[in-house]
């Protein structure tokens, strides 16, 4: 088999897996083992001579509709929710409790988290901001990670991986001997976070982040959950107003126990609620990000269009300040959210179309912005000399560069007809371990390079 057919095969089991995960009654181990059987029907046929493409039509055809197939796994697999869904009348108990066990588990972890938020003020801590910038990551994400490990049933060896990553973070984030207004202290509590997401991201993906696959759920995850915190988020600023005013309208100031307890107890018990109802919910909310994607789409694509030619017309050159960095770098990452949610959702099989060819250009946009911003860090740099901050900007810029042109070049060939569309998205998914491997380079790496500046 050439090494097109094996693309094309791929993006045709790529959206037939696809069509599986949007079926409610079908649990991700039941997907993969569907899996395996296509793939093994279609290897007998590709061996017996067919073409990739021939082979994979007749494998679907002879595995039947999905109904059927759901009765032959049903009467195969009698104690799991295959039976119970297909052959109504004999429900799996063990099944049909599970959905109040993970409720159950998430209270305890998001519990935990509060309990946890509250324990350095035992030590005279609790005002601390500087103990807060180095620390706060590592109270509202481990019990996130804990949810994962035990709703995933993961090995010992990944809990072992995933503690020990949290270890690291909290001996690099507390053993440098950095002041409250060092670069490098600001710097660890902007990248310690990001690589302690991607640890959840570990725990999510239960130790298999080999998998570009899986690795795609834990992004398309990470959108949906951000949606739900934003939701929680002004349910919790409403019913922080309803209880301030309440509370002072018979007299009792409450500012005490929202500033004290409320907000900091729910916000890191909101980060794991968040999690359990995106995977609680996962056939209800799994489009949101994709949608958002596609509606912000062109909007960001006229914003960086319009601030490409006034910076032809006026000739000005962009400020290397520390907050119009960070803006800019953040308009890049939002660049690649929006592509990857659009990735997410969109039928790997499809002929190229309008809005494939807006996203390209969307990343040109931002392609031609990141070099320009290069430019003016590279520019300071030579006159100033390194620093904390405008190396980790380089290093960031030069790191979303890569992404976005070889992003563009295969979006490129894509609608050009010249290579699947799959190879985009496993580009895009590989590219996280480059993204934990800088982020943890920043907190373990820079304050001893940077002598604790």
């Amino acid at each position: 088999m050439t090494v097109d057919s094996q693309e094309g095969l791929e993006s045709q089991i790529a959206a037939w897996r696809s069509y599986m995960d949007r079926r409610q009654e079908l649990a991700r181990a039941d997907a993969d083992e569907l899996e395996d059987h296509l793939r093994n029907r279609i290897t007998e046929l590709t061996e017996s001579g067919l073409h990739a493409d021939e082979a994979f039509l007749i494998a679907v055809k002879r595995m039947g509709s999905l109904d059927e197939l759901s009765r032959e796994f049903a009467r195969e697999h009698s104690e799991r929710l295959w039976k119970q869904l297909v052959l109504p009348g004999e429900p799996d108990p063990a099944t049909a409790d599970r959905p109040r066990r993970e409720l159950i588990a998430m209270v305890i972890c998001a519990g935990a988290a509060a309990v946890g938020i509250k324990i350095p003020a035992l030590f005279g801590l609790g005002d601390n901001e500087e103990f807060w910038l180095r620390n706060f990551s590592l109270f509202a994400l481990p019990a996130m990670a804990a949810y994962f490990l035990w709703q995933r049933r993961a090995s010992a060896r990944t809990i072992g991986a995933v503690a020990g990553l949290f270890v690291l973070g909290a001996v690099g984030a507390n053993v440098y001997p950095m002041d409250e207004d060092s670069q490098s202290l600001v710097l660890t509590a902007i990248h310690l976070p990001l690589a302690l997401w991607l640890v959840v991201g570990v725990a999510y993906v239960g130790g298999d982040w080999r998998s570009g696959r899986r690795r795609m759920d834990f992004i398309r995850f990470s959108g949906e959950w951000l949606i739900y915190l934003v939701l929680l988020a002004l349910g919790g600023g409403v019913l922080t107003a309803f209880t301030a005013g309440t509370f002072n309208a018979i007299g009792i100031d409450p500012e005490e126990f929202i500033s004290a307890w409320l907000l900091p107890c729910g916000g890191v018990a909101a980060l794991v609620v968040a999690a359990w109802l995106v995977e609680a919910k996962k056939s209800v909310i799994e489009n949101m990000a994709p949608v958002v994607a596609r509606l912000f789409t062109p909007l960001f694509a006229v914003t960086l269009l319009a601030f490409l030619v006034a910076l032809v017309v006026t000739q000005n050159g962009i400020d290397v300040d520390r907050d119009v960095l960070i803006l800019f770098d953040l308009l890049l990452v939002v660049v690649l959210g929006l592509l990857l949610y659009s990735l997410s959702a969109r039928d790997l099989t499809a002929r190229p179309g309008l809005f494939d060819r807006l996203q390209l250009g969307l990343v040109v946009s931002a392609l031609i912005i990141d070099v320009v911003v290069l430019l003016a860090i590279t520019g300071r740099i030579t006159e100033w000399g390194f620093t904390p901050n405008k190396s980790a900007a380089l290093g960031e810029n030069l790191i979303l560069l890569a992404n976005l042109a070889w992003s563009a070049w295969l979006f490129l060939g894509f609608i050009r007809g010249r290579m699947p569309f799959a190879r985009l998205e496993r580009w895009q998914t590989g590219y996280v371990a480059v993204y934990a491997v800088w982020a943890w380079a920043v907190v373990l790496l820079f304050p001893v390079v940077f002598q604790f500046d």
